[in-house]
């Protein structure tokens, strides 16, 4: 079975509502003295002018400390002492969600009392309701709520505060939400709502509430799972009664095709199979791959109860899959894996030996039903074949008593037996050939047994076993290799010399790669010993010495250099050598060996096909040891490859912090520049390697204005790839404080950093820059400033921050004489909401290059909500652009629909004082264009408001170039897939 999906509703870890972490030591004296619960010293420690706001190494605050432990009198002290009551630390919980966390309601009123702020969110955009939710805090919340607009703000994984609270179970919680306007049918990213959680958790008094209220019983997720899906998977039978007395439909498939029965099935919950049953639930009912119940409780781990029931109520035992499985096959393949494996491998314990009856009661209730032992499965594999695959001793010999055909071939021609073979199930290789199996018979790739008992049969007990009833030693497969071949490439040295006693093998060059490349020192040696060219290579140019080296074979590459290997013989491909191939794997061992039995600055620095030396490729792969080693050994920090990269290059890009300590450590420069003028400060902020970053600033101590090709800094990167802590950090830092000029003024670049955050929509970057004076009126080379910039893109929440908490300009024009209102009305988004203004002058003196008004654009792209919102502020309707067309003109397709629509209007609609000029005029025009052609009066058509805009590229060539790949922070849903 290819797939089975089970629901699995769970708390995430990286999605825990409130992340209490733990205060360690060492920390500052005044959250010390607030852990020992000592207002008198913390008093005095405030006397002495401890600072009140100092961080720990988390950026948590003594204020953070009080209300982690709820201690209302020091939280009172430390707030009138000056502490910030809304600082947040690296997580960005402030002492509010701390406070709620403890479930301290004092602490939480005098945090309220001082202004602390309800709509605060953490890294995972939980509010401190959703903390309150969470832990069960209700008179928290109580004091929460009143001061929200909404209850029913979610976080980043889409859930409000009635998930979290239905989650836990509080009926308490949950009735306060409730009642206070929370939405009964939220949905969270995966479409999940209150009920779905409550159902999975068997909070049964939740549920009734939230149906109470209006909960739909039959609502899905994403994934088509109901409340009754969820309740069966989990077992919770006291659910899946209230759900079926409910009158659900207890037959509804989710996306994949597995109803509640199926999935309590396969996880064994014979009590909700029971009930299911009982309340009409189709035991043969189907999923998309063919998979009935029966065969789901057939592989589970559970399911012998719920194969009891299932074969009691006449399930169908010799249903098929579409791939042709029956349950048989699920059985005999479930025994291969979970049960008789463990027994051979671990001996007899009561757990599997238990295991091992089920899955033998398994096969013996479906066989006495009527099945067909022989039935194949779409790749014509019978229960024989699994069952000697996964050495399954009592399955198989209950087949072949009850006359299965054990010299039956699947579709690959592979009998019973050689599924035995190739996984050295000795007891079932013995019973196949004693019931009178082929031991030479081929499959289609001209293998026999021997050749899967060689390449598994450590100990050679198969393979002497196969020998000794006349298996051909000598047969070779379509590519000519036997099963000396087959014995050599994995190591097995008695398989190899049990074979060689009857067969000589008379390729030894080939043998001699099969035990390089995999490491058989001990078989090596003795096959070294009779090739006179230790340098001959594979069709691709590997010598033997290069695959051991790739591998990280200490003895092998020992063996080849003292016989004298060539080292700095180089591949076909990417011309490299065995000291490459060593350090791009990380195999110091192997790469000290190379080194100390070679010229020694030859081999540091020689190059691949690409320029790149051996430390290059070892800081790429993250591999410290070579690095040093290299290092020690003379390597050069300053060799560049062909696109004039050097090594600290890569170590910034894939974030290799303690590489990067070494390499500047030994006088690598971090203004070294690429064929694209990027240094390893781009590079760093631009991945969001803020690790990476902290160490290349560190060794600069004068002023930096590092620009790339493009003139973008390493500020410009890191807004616009929305790497926070990176943005932080280069603000912070003494070299970016005083560049020459202003960083934020158009001088300094074409687009400022401020632009590429909002053009990417990036919020926390944008207040950071705000938070640092950045000029939020600042243009770019064709006039925009960053507010347009997110009006163009259709970025909301960077148009309502700009708009809202810098005060952006709305009046200023692009070079296109585009405002962001213009611009904004242009895209089919909400932008256009926000950058509405108010004032009735400012809509109305808002033109265009060719006297275009914003209700022109938003009514020519079709926007209604937009042109709704235009004219709830006063819009005016009359306004007409330079070809005297009025807004409700501007919505024709092209120009002569306007003027028909025009002219047709001009006979219906009666016409004001106040626009009697502007209709005289357009009909006027509009008569001439059809009646004079000398006097055609042409309408151009609608500008098209998006302009280029000063492209950003990421990083991808990079990687594209010579094979890097550069690791691209996205946003982390925080709610891995749980199906």
């Amino acid at each position: 079975m290819s797939r089975v999906c089970i629901v699995v509703l769970e708390e995430v870890e990286d999605d825990d509502p409130s992340p209490l972490i733990s205060f360690i030591s060492p920390q500052p004296s005044l959250i010390k003295a607030i852990f020992n619960g000592d207002a008198d010293e913390v008093r005095s420690l405030i006397f002495k002018k401890e600072d009140v706001n100092v961080q720990d190494c988390e950026k948590r605050t003594p204020l953070h400390a009080a209300a982690y432990l709820g201690d209302a009198e020091i939280i009172e002290l430390l707030v009138l002492s000056g502490a910030r009551v809304n600082a947040k630390d690296n997580k960005w919980l402030t002492p509010l969600h701390r406070a709620v966390a403890s479930c301290s309601e004092e602490a939480v009123q005098v945090l309220l009392k001082h202004s602390a702020d309800v709509n605060a969110r953490d890294k995972n955009w939980q509010m401190p309701l959703h903390v309150a939710a969470s832990h069960k805090a209700v008179r928290c919340a109580e004091a929460l709520v009143p001061l929200l607009s909404n209850v029913n703000v979610s976080d980043r994984a889409g859930r409000t505060a009635l998930h979290h609270a239905a989650f836990s179970g509080h009926l308490e919680m949950v009735q306060l939400l409730v009642s206070r306007g929370a939405n009964i049918n939220a949905f969270d990213k995966k479409d999940r709502r209150a009920v779905h959680w409550a159902a999975y958790m068997g909070h049964l008094e939740v549920m009734k509430l939230l149906v109470s209220h209006g909960a739909e019983v039959c609502c899905k997720d994403k994934k088509s799972y109901s409340p009754l899906h969820a309740a069966a998977s989990s077992g919770m039978i006291n659910v899946v009664k209230y759900l079926l007395n409910l009158g659900v439909d207890i037959k509804e498939p989710n996306a994949y095709g597995n109803s509640a029965l199926h999935l309590a099935c396969f996880n064994g919950q014979d009590v909700v199979v029971n009930e299911l049953m009982e309340a009409g639930a189709d035991v043969n009912q189907v999923n998309e791959k063919g998979f009935s119940p029966l065969h789901f409780t057939a592989a589970s781990r559970q399911g012998a109860l719920c194969l009891e029931l299932l074969i009691a109520n006449k399930a169908n035992i010799n249903s098929k899959s579409k791939d042709g499985k029956t349950p048989l096959h699920m059985a005999a393949i479930h025994g291969r894996y979970s049960r008789s494996q463990a027994i051979i491998q671990n001996g007899k314990c009561s757990s599997t030996a238990r295991m091992r009856t089920e899955t033998l009661h398994c096969c013996r209730k479906l066989l006495f039903s009527g099945f067909d032992v022989d039935t194949p499965d779409d790749f014509g594999r019978t229960c024989l074949h699994a069952a000697a695959a996964g050495g399954n001793l009592e399955c198989l010999n209950l087949l072949l008593n009850t006359g299965a055909d054990f010299n039956r071939k699947d579709r690959f021609g592979r009998t019973a037996l050689h599924y035995a073979a190739a996984n050295c199930n000795y007891q079932c290789v013995f019973a196949l050939v004693g019931s009178g199996a082929s031991v030479n018979e081929r499959d289609i790739r001209g293998c026999g047994p021997l050749h899967y008992t060689a390449a598994a049969d450590s100990d050679g007990k198969c393979l002497e076993y196969l020998l000794r009833n006349d298996a051909n030693p000598a047969l070779r497969d379509k590519d000519g290799y036997s099963a000396v071949h087959y014995a050599s490439a994995y190591g097995h040295r008695v398989c190899l010399e049990l074979v060689s006693l009857v067969c000589v093998c008379v390729c030894v060059c080939v043998c001699v790669f099969f035990q390089a490349y995999h490491g058989h020192h001990h078989a090596l040696e003795v096959l070294v010993q009779s090739l006179l060219d230790l340098d001959v290579r594979t069709p691709q140019g590997h010598t033997a010495l290069s695959l051991v080296a790739f591998k990280g074979h200490v003895e092998c590459v020992d063996i080849l250099i003292s016989r004298g290997a060539s080292m700095m013989m180089k591949d076909y491909t990417h011309k490299r050598s065995a000291v490459h191939f060593a350090a791009m794997n990380g195999h110091s061992e192997c790469l000290r060996l190379l080194i100390h039995n070679t010229d020694q600055q030859t081999a540091v620095n020689i190059r691949d096909g690409k320029g790149q030396t051996p430390l290059m490729l070892a800081v790429l792969g993250g591999h410290t040891d070579c690095v040093y080693l290299l290092l020690s050994e003379g390597a050069s920090v300053e060799a560049r490859d062909k696109w004039a990269r050097a090594a600290l290059h890569r170590g910034a890009v894939m974030g290799q912090e303690a590489c990067v300590e070494a390499l500047l450590q030994h006088g690598s420069s971090l203004l070294v520049q690429d064929s694209r003028g990027r240094s390893p400060v781009h590079l760093a902020a631009a991945c969001g390697h803020v690790g990476v970053l902290r160490a290349l600033l560190k060794t600069q101590k004068t002023v930096l204005v590092l620009k790339d090709n493009c003139g973008y800094t390493p500020l410009h990167w890191a807004c616009y790839n929305g790497h926070d802590a990176c943005v932080e950090l280069l603000l912070e830092h003494d070299v970016f404080q005083k560049p020459e000029g202003n960083p934020f003024s158009p001088l300094h670049c074409a687009m400022t950093p401020l632009h590429a955050a909002a053009y990417t929509d990036h919020v926390e970057c944008l207040q950071l820059l705000l938070g640092h004076n950045a000029q939020v009126n600042a243009i770019d080379m064709l006039g925009k400033t960053a507010l347009m910039m997110a009006a163009e893109n259709g970025q909301t929440n960077a148009v309502e921050v700009l708009v809202s908490s810098a005060k952006a300009d709305l009046t200023l024009q692009d070079a296109h004489r585009n405002t962001a209102l213009h611009l904004a009305c242009s895209k089919s988004c909400t932008c256009s909401c926000v950058c509405c203004p108010h004032h009735l002058g400012i809509i109305e003196s808002c033109f265009s290059v060719l006297c275009l008004r914003p209700l022109h654009v938003a009514a020519g792209n079709g926007l209604t909500v937009v042109v709704q919102e235009l004219l709830g502020k006063g819009a005016s309707v009359l306004a007409v652009d330079e070809n005297g067309y009025t807004p409700a003109l501007a919505c024709a397709p092209n120009k002569d629909v306007a003027d028909c629509l025009a002219l047709i209007l001009s006979s219906m609609m009666p016409i004001s004082p106040s626009s009697t000029r502007t209709m005289s005029s357009l009909t006027f025009t509009t008569i001439n264009h059809y009646s004079s052609p000398s006097k055609t009066v042409t309408f151009d058509p609608l500008p098209v408001l998006r302009s280029k805009h000063v492209s950003y590229h990421k990083f991808n060539s990079l990687g594209h170039e010579d094979g890097l790949v550069i690791p691209d922070d996205e946003l982390n849903d925080s709610d891995s897939e749980t199906y």
